[in-house]
């Protein structure tokens, strides 16, 4: 990756992703983009910049040409929860702005990143120890959006010779952005919750597990993969990686041992509960160690510990010296 288009900046992969590619390859070497601009925030004065709706295929066109860009990291794409709650939307834009991005890769030539998610699983896949080559028929519009753009970018590959490359995230978490409509948001929340309230109402049911990975981890994933060898990949498009699996109750005991006075309780939401009954407990990321060295560094206690910190840090809320090393 010399120079790098990336589409969604302000999502929650987008902002941190961003910033951490300019201090990584350059600022000049950066080019992000999203539908709207904010105003003040880093992504938008402190490099480029440039507004983009990805149904607008030319413009994409025009911004990649006018940057000449090597690289196009895509991430513009309704989340779970959103996407059930607006179908239509949602294949509408990951759909047809996956081909739009696809396409400028074809035209210009150019190694291409997009997510996939744990999501693209179901009910009929194993639920424990998920294989990287299993059954996938979701039973959500975000899943076959997302099992779409696997095969999408698998044909693309085989077709045009397209340099797609992906990963099957599971659900992120990270202090930097809010979150943006996800199942396992709830995993984001609780930290938020923990800090300026001491308690917190889950929307996920207890021993509900979930596949989990904290974002410095899936910063350094994406990375590591967009600079491997293409000889050693022969997934390509949809790697499982994970980082952890866990139930609100374990997450709830590993914040106890930094705010002692925490509790947790339930109102499960129907909606987001049925999607996560629908998705794996965990997830067997072999494939991805083995063909590009996938090598998470955060486990529970230590995401627990990191997020507590950089939140009592960002909210101005005051600690008292709970949190500890």
């Amino acid at each position: 990756m010399k120079k790098i288009l990336i589409t969604g900046c302000f999502g929650q992969i987008g902002s941190e992703l961003t910033m951490r590619l300019r201090r990584d390859y350059g600022i000049d070497n950066v080019v992000a983009t999203d539908i709207r601009r904010i105003e003040g925030s880093p992504i938008t004065e402190d490099g480029h910049f440039e507004i983009l709706d990805v149904m607008d295929k030319e413009k994409m066109l025009e911004i990649a040409k006018k940057y000449e860009v090597d690289t196009f990291i895509h991430l513009a794409a309704l989340l779970s929860a959103v996407a059930e709650a607006k179908p239509t939307l949602a294949w509408d834009l990951n759909m047809g702005g996956l081909v739009n991005a696809l396409e400028v890769a074809r035209e210009l030539g150019l190694k291409f990143f997009t997510p996939s998610s744990i999501g693209a699983f179901g009910p009929d896949t194993p639920k424990d120890n998920t294989p990287q080559d299993t059954i996938q028929r979701p039973t959500t519009m975000y899943g076959v959006t997302k099992v779409a753009g696997e095969l999408l970018c698998d044909y693309y590959f085989e077709k045009f010779g397209v340099d797609t490359r992906g990963v099957r995230f599971p659900g992120l978490i990270s202090y930097d952005t809010v979150p943006g409509g996800g199942t396992t948001d709830y995993a984001v929340d609780i930290y938020y919750e923990a800090l300026k309230q001491k308690k917190y109402t889950s929307f996920i049911g207890e021993g509900t597990f979930m596949d989990m990975m904290y974002m410095p981890d899936a910063i350094d994933a994406i990375i590591k993969l967009m600079e491997a060898d293409p000889k050693n990949l022969k997934h390509r498009n949809a790697f499982n990686i994970t980082a952890m699996s866990f139930e609100p109750t374990q997450i709830a005991a590993s914040i106890r041992k930094f705010i002692p006075e925490f509790t947790l309780d339930f109102n499960v939401d129907p909606i987001r509960q049925g999607i996560a009954n629908s998705w794996p407990n965990s997830i067997d990321c072999s494939a991805a160690k083995a063909e590009w060295g996938f090598d998470p560094k955060f486990d529970l206690d230590l995401m627990t510990k990191d997020m507590l910190d950089k939140l009592s840090t960002k909210l101005n809320v005051p600690t008292d010296g709970v949190i500890k090393a």
